[in-house]
């Protein structure tokens, strides 16, 4: 089989092209072109640059030279605002007011324009530096902070009864933040090769051993490969190391990555004022660095789509060789706007810094709720103990017996997973736009199996998804540098 253990890049170095998004664009006052005035911000309604002092409004602006059909894509493409961080690049920016040459300074830690102090027009900061703040487009909030307010309102509301108590009297909606966060955004034309076994159900029986009833499994084993190629479009990751490990202990930044999709396609050229009223996080990683999550997660798109050619095989497929050949690749750095609360647990001397988070153009919630854990252990005890009067005295079947003595276990797992969500993450296998084209297939029988004990074919790794972690690994790696 022409088949490799791992997802490669068969790009030559020299194969890159990059695509100057900041093309035309200029430092300094972004004037109204009605009348002048340098006083502009977003209209969340439709998306539009708006003037506050005449009121006319901008046609948003598409970034040109991208390439736009996937399937054509060659080598690799890169935004210039995806170009790699430079270390020693000042972050500190200082401009000449055009209005009365007063020096304006703009620090893009925290912002990307600020107000002369003089004439009170409005410096922005527009071209591309080497130091992560400007991207190559920008989705424009949509989704208001009355309407975000809502949302969370309705999301914590449910989850009150096993809140904790000072969390409950603290909680406010006023204090939330509308953020944009940093992303990659990448294109994919790719080659998939997938080799293993599967197995098809023949029969399903019991057989009684003593006073028991064993369940077995006859299946048929096939030898199985699916070839194909396959174009990833917006494959979405986080570009902020601090929003990469999912899997924190001191921070629940798996709330955020839950919100995902973007309507990415919506995205348009950067312009500073977009940002006005809002708070940014510049990206602190490298395309070098998140290749390894991006090649994982576009392994989890093949195997996912894959998923769709072998509904024969329903006791599951085990793949033995995986293999992405990339023929194509297309990077965009891109700010994505989220509204975001945040409240600080303290554990004695640990903290866990809770988010709830509203995706600001679908409105999609997910979050997490501190909880007063004595009460939910009371109740969990008190159902625990009503289980096992019932297991004793109401039913005589065995089985829901056994079952009884869980139901405690069971409650306070559930409503656990409810407050805090730590598994809630996006689902990008399958929430990616992608097209699978050219299939081949290889379906050959092995042989008959009989009395299995598994309901599902051991090693069976169809299913399986391997880049929800990966970011922690990139993370650790990046500290040690």
């Amino acid at each position: 089989q022409n088949v490799a253990n791992n997802a490669t890049s068969n790009i030559p170095a020299n194969n890159v092209k990059i695509v100057k998004t900041d093309e035309g664009s200029k430092d300094g006052q972004n004037k109204c072109p009605a009348c002048g005035a340098t006083d502009i911000t977003l209209n969340v309604n439709n998306g539009k640059l708006r003037c506050n002092f005449c009121r006319h409004e901008f046609e948003p602006e598409k970034v040109q030279g991208m390439e736009e059909d996937i399937s054509k894509l060659s080598g690799m493409v890169m935004g210039s605002g995806a170009s790699n961080i430079q270390a020693d690049v000042s972050e500190v920016m200082t401009f000449k007011c055009s209005s009365c040459g007063a020096e304006v300074v703009v620090d893009t830690n925290s912002a990307m324009t600020a107000r002369c102090h003089w004439c009170r027009n409005t410096l922005s900061v527009n071209q591309q530096i080497p130091n992560g703040a400007v991207p190559d487009v920008v989705l424009p909030f949509s989704v208001k902070k009355q309407e975000a307010q809502v949302e969370i309102e309705k999301f914590v509301g449910k989850r009150k009864f096993f809140a904790h108590p000072r969390f409950k009297a603290e909680f406010t909606t006023n204090n939330i933040m509308g953020v944009y966060f940093p992303y990659m955004v990448v294109d994919l034309n790719t080659h998939a090769n997938l080799y293993g076994h599967g197995e098809h159900l023949v029969r399903k029986y019991t057989v009684k051993r003593g006073d028991h009833y064993d369940t077995y499994y006859d299946a048929d084993l096939y030898e199985v490969g699916r070839e194909f190629d396959l174009t990833v479009n917006g494959l979405t990751v986080e570009s902020s190391s601090d929003k990469l490990n999912t899997t924190d202990k001191s921070k629940t930044t798996n709330i955020i990555n839950a919100i995902m999709p973007f309507d990415i396609e919506n995205s348009v050229k950067y312009n500073a004022n977009y940002l006005s009223g809002y708070t940014s996080e510049k990206r602190d990683t490298n395309i070098n660095d998140l290749r390894p999550l991006v090649e994982t997660q576009a392994k989890d798109i093949a195997r996912n789509s894959a998923n769709e050619t072998i509904k024969y095989y329903d006791r599951g497929v085990k793949w033995e060789n995986e293999n992405m050949a990339v023929k194509g690749e297309q990077w965009k750095a891109a700010y994505l706007p989220v509204w975001l609360y945040s409240y600080q647990e303290k554990k004695g001397e640990k903290s866990l810094l809770h988010y709830v988070a509203v995706n600001a153009r679908t409105k999609e919630t997910m979050g997490s709720v501190p909880i007063h854990m004595p009460l939910l252990l009371g109740i969990s005890a008190i159902i625990e103990v009503l289980g096992l009067l019932l297991m004793l005295f109401v039913l005589p079947n065995e089985g829901w017996r056994y079952l009884c003595l869980s139901f405690g276990i069971i409650y306070f797992l559930v409503m656990y997973a409810r407050y805090r969500n730590s598994g809630a993450r996006h689902t990008y296998e399958k929430e990616t736009k992608r097209n699978m084209t050219d299939v081949r297939t290889l379906d050959n029988f092995v042989k008959h199996e009989r009395g299995l004990s598994n309901s599902r074919m051991s090693g069976a790794n169809n299913n399986s998804v391997n880049g929800s972690t990966v970011g922690k690994s990139i993370v650790e790696k990046l500290k040690q540098q």
